[in-house]
């Protein structure tokens, strides 16, 4: 018997392009994928710092208060508050002293729609949001893009059950702030994080391109859930050693 083809499906929403391909194509997965459409752009109606109208923006503003707002936007907050804990103080959701969450609202967007695909019975899809992407059994190859030379991979990361974030300047420019100092981040042209989920991988992948590539490679040394692969602004690379596990060798 032939394998039905892959669904595959591209939403524009939150700013950037999330794409879907699911291997295990079902009349129950087609509308659990509408789901997970519509889930993006209610998240993106909450939390886009874009929009004036969004809960966020007019919680920044102080015009609601937490409690007035939905009731996500305090569990977003929270959850931002750890990876600050988490990082040692190198993740911020006020980056510039203005409240964006959007360094774990992404990364969390793109875990929210694999998790209802996975409830509908898929265990073979991606998501990809933003660059990022999470994916469902497998295997999968992913490509790393290369920050300094357009078009060109730097790595592929092939494996089952990933998250693959990365943080860098090749799209928006110097645009990730020390939260230390509240100036551009420069120490780094990009730093891939290899996890299981990505909301947190994501998060984390912000953090350690701020600290710089020393610090961010110690950090993620330390963490067993992630590997790292940094890429310096001379395009030499650094890596911690058991990103060699992730790579694909042919």
């Amino acid at each position: 018997m032939t394998a039905p083809a892959p669904l595959r499906h591209a939403e524009h929403v939150m700013g950037t392009v999330f794409s879907f391909t699911v291997r295990d194509p079902t009349p129950e997965i087609g509308e659990a994928l509408r789901r997970a459409v519509e889930r993006l752009h209610r998240i993106d109606r909450v939390f886009s710092t874009y929009r004036p109208d969004s809960d966020i923006s007019r919680l920044g503003r102080g015009e609601l208060t937490p409690a007035e707002c939905d009731p996500e936007v305090a569990e977003v907050l929270e959850r931002c508050r750890e990876v600050t804990a988490e990082t040692d103080g190198w993740f911020s959701d006020r980056p510039g002293g203005v409240l964006d969450p959007s360094g774990w609202v992404k990364g969390w967007a793109v875990e929210e729609a694999s998790r209802l695909l996975r409830a509908a019975g898929s265990d073979r899809h991606s998501v990809g949001g933003g660059g990022d992407i999470q994916t469902c059994g497998g295997p999968w190859r992913i490509g790393v893009a290369h920050p300094l030379h357009p078009g060109e991979l730097i790595a592929v990361v092939a494996g089952h059950d990933l998250a693959v974030a990365t943080s860098g300047t090749a799209e928006r420019g110097p645009h990730i702030l020390d939260p230390h100092t509240g100036r551009p981040a420069t120490g780094l042209a990009s730093l891939t994080l290899v996890g299981r989920r990505l909301a947190r991988t994501d998060a984390w992948a912000t953090a350690a391109f701020a600290m710089g590539p020393q610090r961010a490679l110690a950090w993620a040394a330390r963490h067993p859930q992630v590997e790292a692969l940094a890429v310096l602004p001379d395009g030499s690379t650094r890596h911690t050693p058991g990103l060699r596990r992730h790579l694909a060798t042919g």
